[in-house]
């Protein structure tokens, strides 16, 4: 098997003492070393350790057999544009069964119309690693309500819809959220 965990690790500007220590439990910068290079076999457990660390998925560490990437022709900063010292790629999103999306139709906030939003369904106990993270969240009779988590108390969350001059929104006990972690764009 294959792995990616140095280039996530580098993309995010992690340090392997970084990784080591977001670990649960805990690790060293030498094991999370080892297991990046291939010196120390990856098992299921090491990679979704790991992958919670970095705040991706286990399925985005990994190559697999068919799987397209992109490659990295450039990297664009405060200098402009310039070529990567190392071979860098992308990886294309894989969906999981936790996952649902949002289209959106207009422009509002931070997104434009045609934008596809991807949030990962998240538990009640959860809630709180959400704030201040935009979430879909299920209200009665069919219908949504999409903003930033901006408080929980007890059983009640409260949220920030993205129009200009919004008020807060109070649900009780929803039966579950869903928070954005991906945003595709066409441009």
């Amino acid at each position: 098997m294959i792995t990616r965990i140095r280039d996530v690790r580098k993309a995010k500007g992690l340090t392997l003492e970084d990784v080591a220590l977001r670990c649960d439990p805990p690790t060293t910068a030498q094991t999370i070393g080892r297991l990046e290079t291939g010196m120390r076999t990856v098992s299921v457990g090491w990679l979704n350790r790991i992958a919670a660390a970095l705040g991706v998925t286990s399925a985005d560490l990994v190559d697999m057999p068919g799987q397209e990437n992109v490659a990295v022709a450039a990297l664009i900063g405060p200098e402009g544009a310039k070529a990567p010292t190392h071979g860098q790629s992308f990886t294309p999103p894989v969906a999981t069964a936790a996952m649902v999306g949002v289209r959106v139709l207009a422009s509002i906030g931070d997104y434009r119309g045609g934008d596809e939003i991807w949030c990962e369904k998240i538990a009640a106990d959860a809630y709180a690693k959400a704030l201040n993270r935009d979430v879909l969240v299920p209200r009665p009779g069919g219908r949504f309500l999409f903003g930033r988590l901006i408080g929980r108390d007890g059983d009640k969350i409260h949220v920030l819809p993205l129009g200009a001059g919004s008020r807060q929104q109070v649900l009780a006990d929803p039966p579950w959220a869903a928070v954005a972690t991906r945003l595709v764009r066409a441009l």
